[in-house]
């Protein structure tokens, strides 16, 4: 079966062709930041604009790349939300009139269920049931997964999402955005020990996050100590960094424990933070688990999760129909249920 994917939901146009929902045939990625870089952030009338703009050139360059045309696809598959919804409505309604003039069926996804499913994309996918710690720019959460369409979320973020708190602070630091990467490199170059941020586990055996508290602990050492970013811009990005992979790593292991599952995964756009990387997979050496992280490419939003985890909704003919729409949010429920 072939799947194109198609993901819109803040700011990346993303389109994919899938071969059995596994083998990618192509993924392309249109990204935005030069377009938010100058904001400090994402500026959803101008995603939406870029999203319509970039969506058919995006399309067509994942069909070349997969040599196959419109009318060789058996299916599609677009995240329905949650996201921006000028941005999920771009893709949602192109996905929608695409589907309906190739008489092929089509899904909704839910955006995290995409992430989730991201790593069955690698050559080594886990075994059922696993824990997935999803973090990302808007999202931080972890689930309980028992298969390709159903995660019970164990718990999410009271506030800040840890990607959020990174751009967050990358803007205290007067460093710009996207701010993963910039706080990530600089941190490398400092000392994670000279300066303490307090860790926020709330309650150590339970799975709920925030970050809030850490992101104003960095702004009240910016502003008690005014030569530090001369001085000590380092030291702060690699004790804030620290403290996020400190909790990360501590509520992953926790909920893989309380579950007793030996395989976890971590998924969404800050997996891609290196020292993130490291701790989970030194932590899950030390206590024997197996660790499962799709590469680098496939952290950030991108159509390959979509139509990975489309495929699985097709295969068993549940599709969408026309009158469905986007969504902003979801409960704190299971993610194939909160599909809409």
């Amino acid at each position: 079966m072939l799947v194109l994917g198609i993901e819109s939901s803040c700011d990346e146009t993303a389109a994919a062709v899938l071969k059995d929902g596994h083998q990618i045939l192509s993924s392309v990625v249109a990204s935005q930041v030069h377009v938010h870089s100058p904001f400090g952030g994402v500026v959803p009338e101008l995603a939406s604009r870029q999203h319509i703009q970039a969506i058919v050139p995006v399309v067509d360059e994942a069909l070349q790349s997969a040599s196959i045309t419109a009318n060789g696809l058996d299916g599609l598959a677009v995240t329905q939300g949650p996201g921006l919804v000028g941005s999920l409505l771009v893709g949602f309604s192109f996905a929608k009139a695409f589907a309906y003039a190739l008489k092929i069926p089509w899904v909704g996804i839910n955006h995290l269920d995409g992430h989730i499913n991201s790593v069955f994309l690698t050559p080594d996918p886990p075994q059922f049931p696993f824990v997935a710690l999803l973090v990302s720019g808007g999202h931080t959460a972890l689930y309980h997964v028992t298969a390709h369409t159903s995660a019970t979320m164990m718990g999410q973020t009271r506030d800040d999402a840890a990607g959020e708190a990174f751009d967050k602070v990358s803007k205290m630091l007067g460093l710009g955005y996207p701010g993963g990467k910039i706080i990530s490199d600089l941190a490398a170059k400092g000392n994670p020990e000279k300066i303490h941020f307090k860790r926020a586990y709330l309650d150590k055996n339970k799975f709920d996050f925030s970050f809030s508290g850490l992101k104003t602990g960095v702004r009240r050492y910016i502003d008690n100590n005014p030569d530090c970013l001369q001085t000590e811009m380092a030291d702060i990005a690699s004790g804030f960094q620290a403290s996020v992979v400190d909790v990360l790593s501590h509520k992953l292991f926790t909920a893989a424990k309380t579950m007793q599952c030996r395989s976890v995964a971590l998924v969404g756009g800050v997996a891609a933070n290196h020292s993130l990387r490291q701790r989970i997979q030194k932590e899950a050496a030390r206590r024997n688990y197996r660790v499962h992280i799709p590469p680098i490419s496939l952290c950030g939003d991108n159509a390959a999760m979509i139509a990975a985890t489309g495929y699985h909704y097709l295969k068993t003919d549940h599709t969408a129909e026309l009158h469905a729409d986007v969504y902003s949010r979801i409960k704190a429920a299971p993610i194939s249920n909160t599909r809409q």
